[in-house]
């Protein structure tokens, strides 16, 4: 295992096993009430890895999680009633302008909350409500065996996974537990959190306002408290200096606003013919030197959007940038084309990440497999959701692979991460993007339902004393920032309800 990744992973766990000796401590503290006492003795095992027993059924995981918990409704006979939405606007971007949220109603009046990845479209998931009509929710395994053909990599996994999300939020307010109960069991009572660069920082070196930056980035450290930052040293960062980089000026889309089929931005990294020269490895170099002498060296600092280049330059890249000890470089060719990742791999030290556009754990298998990066990341808005996130974890553990989390999205899929990351032992850190950091209303489009806060200094802390997901919509907020394109908020969709296909894959 690379070293810089060794040191993390290290760094970790003697965060975790600090906490878990406070947990320790409240049980045995006299003061602490016997209902608390027994609720912590409960709960603060550790979670039970799935790659041991992925043939076990859901029925059987929930059985075993709640079986001494008191039951909040008549489980046995819940039943999908509806499915209806709200579209926010979280940003500007093509990928942070459409965040839809869904709401599974049910016949004894609790509901569970999903949310389609964001950039995606809600009728991914609305068109498998027919689906669900009259279903138990409880039965996650098979319900979500029952629609999963209709999911995809990258935004088309939205819908599959916005459902699957819904019905552990009902299975946990069903049986009155926690998510991650229900996924066999938390290993931290908090969860790390990686944070962006500050947009200060996103502008070439000659442009930024050195001091600025540094007061933004002590802001992100000292009083948002984030140990963790992802910075995005693309090409935008020395590309107008002439003669760092070769077919820019030729390539289709570059440097416009078009998103055409042969726009250089739709094109997979190794068709784009762009390179860079050795003058823009030297400009690369300078800025992320800079960055990283702000930053510090006690802190991880990933990439991401290094460019769009082939396997040879992503190499150059790499080793370019070694020097400053990063903690991974992300997406440094398309996820799908393994071989090449595991030829970057091998050839630099930096360690490698990919993941968050693959669409359910066999891919996921295939590059644990090869050892074709170092770091698997998947989005939980289309890896599969909570338990299919938590089995790539776990596959991935036993290959000897960390697992970080991407994510950007609203609070509702913000917390189906926490709840998934917290019963996954070898998860690193939950991306939190800048218009979930920098926006002060994003935290007030959801309440928490217990009594932690949805985070604090740069961790989540895990929910102890609330079911479900453990948050609730705070709907004056979320009318204040939805998509022009649609405003309906939840209402009933009926033209949804028919099925009008026969879909079983085999004859």
């Amino acid at each position: 295992m690379k070293s810089i990744l060794s040191q993390i992973i290290a760094a970790n766990k003697t965060e975790e096993q600090k906490a878990a000796e406070a947990i320790q401590a409240e049980i045995n503290n006299p003061t602490t009430k016997a209902d608390r006492r027994n609720f912590l003795k409960k709960t603060a095992l550790g979670g039970i890895s799935l790659a041991g027993f992925m043939g076990m059924s859901m029925e059987d995981t929930v059985a075993h999680s709640a079986s001494r918990v008191n039951r909040a409704s008549n489980p046995s006979e819940l039943k999908i009633t509806d499915m209806r939405y709200a579209v926010l606007k979280l940003g500007k971007s093509f990928s942070n302008s459409r965040n839809a949220i869904i709401r599974i109603d049910t016949n004894q009046g609790i509901y569970g909350l999903g949310e389609v990845r964001d950039g995606a479209d809600v009728r991914y998931a609305l068109m498998l409500k027919n689906r669900l009509l009259g279903q138990n929710p409880c039965n996650v395994e098979m319900l979500f065996k029952s629609i999963k053909q209709f999911g995809m990599h990258g935004r088309q996994g939205g819908g599959v996974c916005a459902v699957e999300t819904a019905l552990w939020d009902l299975a946990g307010k069903a049986y009155n537990v926690p998510a991650w109960q229900l996924l066999g069991g938390r290993y931290r009572d908090k969860v790390r959190l990686y944070s962006h660069m500050p947009d200060s920082g996103e502008v070439p070196l000659a442009k930024m306002d050195m001091s600025q930056f540094k007061a933004d980035i002590k802001k992100r450290k000292e009083e948002q408290g984030f140990t963790w930052i992802k910075i995005h040293p693309g090409m935008q960062m020395y590309n107008q200096i002439p003669g760092t980089t070769v077919n820019t000026r030729y390539v289709p889309g570059y440097g416009s606003a078009n998103d055409g089929f042969m726009d250089y931005r739709n094109m997979r990294h190794p068709f784009t013919g762009i390179q860079v020269t050795e003058k823009g490895l030297d400009e690369l170099a300078k800025y992320v030197a800079a960055v990283r002498e702000v930053i510090g060296y006690e802190m991880p600092m990933a990439t991401d959007h290094i460019g769009q280049f082939d396997i040879n330059n992503s190499i150059r890249i790499g080793k370019k940038l070694e020097p400053y000890r990063l903690a991974w470089l992300e997406d440094v060719v398309s996820w799908e084309f393994a071989d090449q990742h595991k030829r970057v791999t091998d050839a630099i030290e930096t360690p490698t990440i990919t993941g968050e556009d693959i669409y359910l754990k066999e891919e996921f298998m295939k590059l644990c497999d090869m050892q074709a990066v170092d770091i698997m990341h998947p989005d939980l808005g289309t890896s599969g959701g909570l338990l299919e996130t938590k089995k790539i974890g776990d596959y991935a553990e036993e290959k000897g692979c960390a697992m970080a989390l991407h994510h950007a999205g609203s609070p509702v899929l913000y917390m189906a991460n926490v709840h998934s990351a917290a019963a996954t032992q070898n998860f690193l850190a939950l991306e939190m993007p800048n218009q979930c950091v920098d926006n002060a209303w994003w935290k007030d489009l959801a309440k928490p339902t217990g009594k932690n806060p949805l985070h604090v200094k740069g961790f989540a802390p895990v929910p102890d004393d609330a079911p479900g997901l453990g948050i609730e919509l705070n709907e004056e907020v979320m009318k204040q920032h939805l998509n022009p394109e649609d405003t309906s908020f939840f209402r009933p969709t009926p033209e949804w309800n028919e099925k009008r296909s026969h879909d079983r894959l085999w004859s």
